[in-house]
């Protein structure tokens, strides 16, 4: 698939035509065989393990029912713990590691080392120093403690804790002037903030949509928006990632038939789209998805929590990306866990659509209010990016972001790495496939002083385990550099290098005025 988008834009008041590939290259064929045979191996080990437990050759970690609760019916089933107890655990070290410092584009490690094959470990009371973080995501740098003023006198004037909710005795000075600040960053009439942003998403949809109402959700929508819409107790459709084909199907049969059996007019149609995927490093195709909810009188809601403060020539998310007025989209969802380097999130749009969440979301209601340190965090950040602190940091932090973002990518393509996603991205997935690979991986990678994330089935397809990388402003080139480096020197041991594909030019990765997407 091959399309081309030119849209006349209004950010910064310039012809927005943005250039940018997006890329899902297909691993060779051998590649899915030996995949599907690791994860058949394991699987027999496995049962092989199970049967040697069952009948006392193996000690048993695992979880059971105590004696008097040997009549009960199970709380979960034993083959639900099977993957958990029998694959998870082989490589269980590389995931939950203690952090002993702030992450910044270095952090520490506590050391920690197991006796039975990790099912326990225990710390040796030592660090590991300086380990490049590459996992978190940090993408402005804004997790760091360089600021003059500090989070500590809000924490002295208003206390760490709240104890209310909003609607009783939580509502403080500091919560609006944040919500102030951030309506008029996004540009939009209103905004309200919660204290988490997992719960914005699926808090928050349910108060939007219910029964009688039809949801259409991108197959790779976060899990925050999965909850959600269940949730809801509306209908749920979902449709292939990014295909306007598939979309547009889903909402003309929506509108010619109707309801199941009754065939009555859906009440709402609401469309969930992010405006990065964060598994897959896509960016949403905008502009489609509007032409087509304004064309079937649908509603959209977007989600940007991985791509609000990382996009954009000013940081303000994919819609200033694709140079699109911020009232076209009906609600505008993000969180400030990623480039604010603080906690919760928020929803903007019109003012009678805040107003109506303020009483009807549980989010709101019940939930207690966002810490006051916290909100503080949020407020710093947002007026640097802005240029309120009265200094050009912010703008070259979002400016820096795109250049380590640009570089690193093109580095891995150069290498013959498969790599997935679009180039305006921080979000760099690295195919790892095999099972076997991915511990191996992330083990070297921390031996070398880089952490990394790897993720695996059933977070990912199970032929496309992955290594995610969050690129971040405050990586220095000698950082990437060294990460690069080794990521050569890895993807040639572990033989990582599956990519077929030519490496693009450099004028075809710098040239940012015009806008192309191949998948």
């Amino acid at each position: 698939l091959k399309s081309v988008f030119e849209k006349n834009g209004t950010a910064n008041g310039d012809l927005q035509k943005w250039k940018y590939k997006e890329s899902f290259e297909q691993a060779p064929l051998y590649v899915a065989v030996l995949t599907y045979l690791g994860f058949g191996v394991v699987t027999l080990f496995g049962y092989f393990r199970d049967f040697l437990r069952a009948i006392g050759l193996e000690k048993c970690h695992i979880a059971q029912e105590r004696e008097e609760q040997k009549d009960f019916v199970p709380l979960y089933q034993d083959f639900e713990n099977f993957y958990t107890r029998n694959l998870y655990m082989r490589v269980r070290d590389n995931w939950n590691r203690p952090i002993c410092s702030l992450p910044g584009p270095v952090f520490d490690l506590m050391e920690r080392v197991t006796d039975d094959y990790n099912w326990t470990f225990r710390h040796t009371g030592k660090a590991i120093k300086n380990v490049i973080n590459m996992g978190s995501y940090n993408y402005l740098g804004f997790a760091e403690n360089n600021f003059l003023e500090t989070v500590a006198d809000t924490t002295k004037e208003y206390g760490v804790g709240v104890c209310s909710t909003r609607q009783e005795m939580g509502n403080l000075d500091i919560h609006e002037e944040l919500e102030d600040l951030v309506a008029t960053f996004l540009g939009v009439e209103s905004a309200m903030t919660f204290g988490m942003g997992f719960a914005t998403n699926s808090m928050n949809i349910p108060a939007l949509v219910g029964k009688g109402c039809l949801i259409l959700s991108d197959e790779l929508n976060h899990t925050s928006l999965i909850l959600g819409a269940r949730l809801s107790g509306a209908t749920i459709r979902v449709f292939k990632h990014n295909n306007m084909q598939s979309l547009e199907k889903l909402l003309r049969d929506a509108i010619c038939s109707g309801q199941p059996r009754s065939h009555r007019p859906w009440k709402k149609i609401l469309i969930l789209v992010e405006g990065i995927y964060s598994m897959e490093g896509s960016i949403v195709r905008l502009p489609d998805i509007i032409a087509l909810k304004n064309k079937y009188k649908a509603y959209l809601y977007l989600d940007e929590a991985h791509s609000i403060g990382a996009v954009g020539p000013t940081g303000r998310g994919v819609v200033e990306l694709f140079g699109l007025d911020p009232s076209e989209i009906d609600v505008l969802m993000g969180t400030f866990t990623k480039s604010f380097g603080a906690a919760g999130g928020y929803i903007a749009g019109k003012k009678d659509l805040v107003d109506y969440l303020r009483t009807h979301s549980h989010s709101s209601v019940y939930a207690s209010a966002m810490s006051p340190p916290v909100a503080k965090q949020i407020i710093r950040a947002m007026k640097c990016i802005m240029g309120l602190d009265g200094t050009t940091v912010g703008i070259q932090r979002v400016q820096q972001l795109a250049e380590n973002t640009r570089y690193f990518r093109k580095k891995l393509h150069e290498m013959g790495f498969i790599i997935y996603g679009n180039e305006h991205s921080p979000v760099v997935p690295l195919l790892l496939y095999m099972p076997g690979k991915v511990g191996a991986f992330a083990r070297k990678m921390l031996k070398r002083g880089i952490g990394v994330v790897v993720v695996g089935f059933p977070a990912t397809p199970i032929t496309e385990s992955r290594a995610r990388f969050c690129v971040s402003a405050a990586h220095t080139r000698e950082m990437l550099d060294k990460v690069l480096n080794t990521l050569d020197e890895l993807g040639d041991y572990l033989t990582l290098k599956y990519s077929r594909k030519t490496p693009p030019s450099k004028s075809e990765l710098y040239d940012e005025r015009n806008f192309v997407i191949t998948s």
